[in-house]
């Protein structure tokens, strides 16, 4: 006999309709091994701006906590000894909001020497995730030891030299060693092959740096979700944006780090970067035009889950709140200028909220069960509390439709709750005793959630 149990909240609000359905056990699935839940929100990033260009920090406290951030990208511009930003600032953001930040040179620095110095103090306070080298120097050129570089020079080698110094720098200080470098942004833009496609140069590379020279520890890239060869919606348009393979079209892994984009200098290959260690830095894209507000809030909650899904462990999306100190387009962020949330905020705040997990587990478990015929839209991300709670998220990236699906389980479950953070935080809907779900998936995640089997 079938069992089914309306999402009337959702059909309320013009949502997919979720049908829960009680079948035989037994049903056709496969052991899958989860991934720590605390792992996952860690991953959860933002780019931020701070007193200095205007945005009171406890403003940005208030921000950042709300929106279930674990990191903001940070690093010396803009720092001073007495001005409105200090590393004070940044000490306070972690003490108040349990952040921690990347560190970096930002556009144009090559003070490496404040870089180290700050890094410390962040470290000491256990504030510091990680170095990060410059931000997008094709965009913004160095002008290091007398030596211009990127920008609109004809050499990248100022900036190649930059990065080794900062990663030697990193690297034989007893206090920062163990933190990972990021290398700089776009190395896809090199103008001429100084081998920053790669975290160390491989012997036999035929780089103007020398072979075995050092640059980072993680592939660091800015995928925004749309691109000139990507430009407009489309279905699995947040999923193709974290592609790591040369199909992306966006500005992604394999432009940057497998063959580069602005002149072909060859990198690693594909099966080497399936394994590279990645983050993204920046990400994100604009209301405007055919992206709304409602569909700017799902790319931003779905980055996240694509991104770590595809193996990318740290990301940050542009921008918490919109700039009021530069002109331009200024609706990337997740917060208007009078620092109310926009959609964006809003659903990341209930799935943050929703998966909420304060401890790391050592060793996730495993959860038989299988998503019967989908198309390329549905995904899926096993996730374990420390608690041994079960989360499987599963969302759709369909522009129109929806897609129905079954998720048949390995054995009968006593009880699942079903989370949908578009429209709040409390289940939109309950069952016991059931070995399979009946979904209706569109353009936005569900959180399956099944007690561990010692509760």
């Amino acid at each position: 006999m079938e069992h089914r149990v309306t999402d009337r909240a959702a059909c309320a609000v013009g949502l997919a309709l979720v049908a829960l359905v009680m079948l035989p056990g037994g049903a056709s699935s496969e052991p899958r091994r989860a991934t720590s839940t605390h792992a996952f929100l860690e991953s959860i990033g933002v780019v931020s701006t701070f007193p200095d260009r205007g945005q009171p920090l406890e403003k940005t406290i208030e921000m950042v906590r709300y929106g279930g951030f674990r990191w903001v990208r940070a690093g010396i511009e803009g720092l001073t000894d007495n001005g409105r930003t200090t590393i004070q600032t940044f000490l306070d953001l972690h003490r108040e909001a349990g952040v921690r930040v990347s560190w970096g040179l930002v556009s144009g620095g090559t003070d490496i020497a404040k870089l180290v110095e700050t890094a410390r103090i962040l470290a000491d306070a256990g504030a510091l995730l990680a170095i990060e080298g410059n931000n997008e120097p094709n965009n913004w050129g160095v002008t290091y030891n007398g030596e211009r570089g990127g920008g609109n020079a004809p050499s990248w080698m100022a900036v190649a030299k930059l990065q080794r110094d900062l990663y030697q720098a990193i690297k034989s200080d007893p206090v920062l060693a163990k933190y990972p470098v990021w290398s700089l942004s776009e190395p896809g833009a090199q103008r001429d092959n100084v081998g920053l496609q790669f975290l160390k140069i491989p012997p036999g590379a035929n780089t103007l740096m020398p072979d075995g020279t050092p640059y980072a520890d993680y592939a660091n890239v800015h995928n925004y979700i749309y691109h000139r060869r990507s430009p407009h919606p489309k279905d699995n348009q947040v999923w193709h944006a974290s592609d790591i393979t040369a199909a992306s079209k966006v500005d992604g892994l394999f432009g940057n780090f497998g063959v580069t984009w602005s002149r072909g200098f060859h990198g690693y290959s594909q099966e080497q970067l399936n394994t590279l260690p990645r983050v993204t830095t920046e990400t994100g894209t604009i209301i405007g035009g055919e992206v709304t507000e409602q569909l700017h809030g799902l790319h931003l909650m779905n980055i996240y889950l694509s991104q770590f899904k595809q193996g990318y462990a740290h990301t940050s999306v542009y921008l918490l709140r919109d700039r009021t100190d530069e002109s331009g387009n200024q609706s990337f962020g997740f917060f208007a200028p009078d620092y109310a949330p926009r959609k964006a905020a809003l659903y990341l705040h209930n799935l943050t909220d929703i998966l909420q997990d304060k401890h790391a587990l050592a060793a996730p478990g495993q959860l038989d069960y299988e998503i019967g015929e989908h198309p390329e839209t549905v995904h899926d991300l096993l996730l374990q509390r420390s608690d041994g709670t079960f989360q499987l998220v599963v969302w759709g990236e369909r522009l129109v439709g929806e897609d129905l699906m079954t998720v048949r389980f390995g054995k009968t479950h006593s009880s699942i709750t079903i989370y949908n953070p578009t429209v709040g935080t409390a289940p939109v809907a309950e069952v016991a005793d059931a070995s399979s779900l009946k979904l209706a998936l569109s353009d936005h995640p569900l959180i399956i959630v099944i007690p561990s089997p010692a509760k």
